[in-house]
């Protein structure tokens, strides 16, 4: 029984090369591979069609990115585990967007930059980080990691997440009958949550109402997270000021999309964060080790609740 990697032609030579190093006995095999019969783990973003017939040994579903959703779990039968990439440099990567994002909507910049297109010197008093009230949804590895770093830089930093959690320097709300008092008390509101049917579309109008006039939105989660049409509504009445998307629905946008040209929107193609190849491909290596002598997997999927 061998494991199946379906991902780049680039990654994957580089977890080849780092299977050879550090895991010699497990025979590694690149997708596509004439004896996928033979598969016990396969890691990949998405998976082919017909996965228990093409695999049916497969025990093991390793995504290799920190989402679970594009994997579409319906079609992987419950006897096969599933887990979702946690690794440093992906953390590291999402810190860092987050972190630009946040002090970007703070420090002014995104107005700066449109004030330097239309060729106006317009300054304004620099605000300390206290002032400003951060409000991440989900308090995951990505989520508390951003949380704690821009804590540490001196914002007012908030969570909101389905279960109550605890992060030093970090007031946290948890479950629906909280979320209303969490978004009335944040400037910039951050996205990081797993998709799933109680999160999907969950900054619409609604959402947006209950935040105070003139915040920020930064969707770093799923492009299903957001209602489109409710954004742009809100940043043409003013209730918000700037959105920051990394995600959309669909992705790549297509051609002619509001969100292109809406001068208070700045959007990336889906570049946040991506996992390293040799700290993800040692990322699965440990988590094939632990498998192998019945430890907890570090990042298993519960499928019942979806993440």
């Amino acid at each position: 029984m061998s494991f199946l990697c379906k991902t780049t032609p680039e990654r994957g030579l580089v977890w080849q090369a780092r299977f050879a190093e550090r895991l010699p006995d497990l025979p590694f095999r690149l997708w596509p591979d004439p004896k996928m019969a033979e598969t016990r783990f396969l890691a990949a973003w998405t998976i082919p069609d017909a996965l228990p017939q093409l695999m049916p040994g497969l025990e093991v579903l390793f995504s290799i990115g920190a989402g679970i959703d594009q994997l579409g779990l319906a079609a992987v039968p419950p006897s096969i585990r599933v887990v979702r990439m946690i690794e440093p440099g992906l953390v590291a990567g999402m810190v860092e967007y987050v972190a630009w994002a946040v002090l970007s909507q703070h420090r002014e910049l995104f107005r700066y930059e449109a004030d330097q297109r239309a060729g106006l010197w317009n300054p304004a008093p620099n605000r300390a980080p206290g002032e400003c009230r951060v409000g991440i949804m989900g308090t995951g590895t990505l989520g508390g990691a951003c949380l704690r770093h821009l804590a540490a830089l001196g914002f007012a930093c908030r969570s909101w997440s389905r279960r109550p959690s605890e992060i030093e320097g970090v007031q946290g709300f948890s479950g629906p009958e909280d979320l209303d008092a969490f978004l009335a008390g944040t400037d910039i509101l951050v996205c990081l949550l797993p998709l799933t049917d109680d999160t999907r579309h969950i900054l619409d109008r609604r959402c947006f109402s209950r935040l105070p006039a003139g915040a920020c939105v930064v969707n770093c989660g799923r492009g299903g997270h957001l209602v489109a049409r409710d954004l742009i509504d809100a940043l043409d009445s003013g209730q918000l000021s700037q959105a920051v998307l990394d995600v959309t629905e669909p992705e790549p946008l297509p051609p002619g999309h509001p969100f292109w040209r809406h001068p208070r929107i700045r959007l990336t193609p889906h570049i946040a964060s991506d996992s390293q190849p040799q700290s993800g491909a040692d990322a699965v290596i440990e988590n094939i080790r632990r498998y192998e002598s019945g430890q907890p997997m570090i990042g298993e999927v519960d499928r019942r609740l979806g993440y």
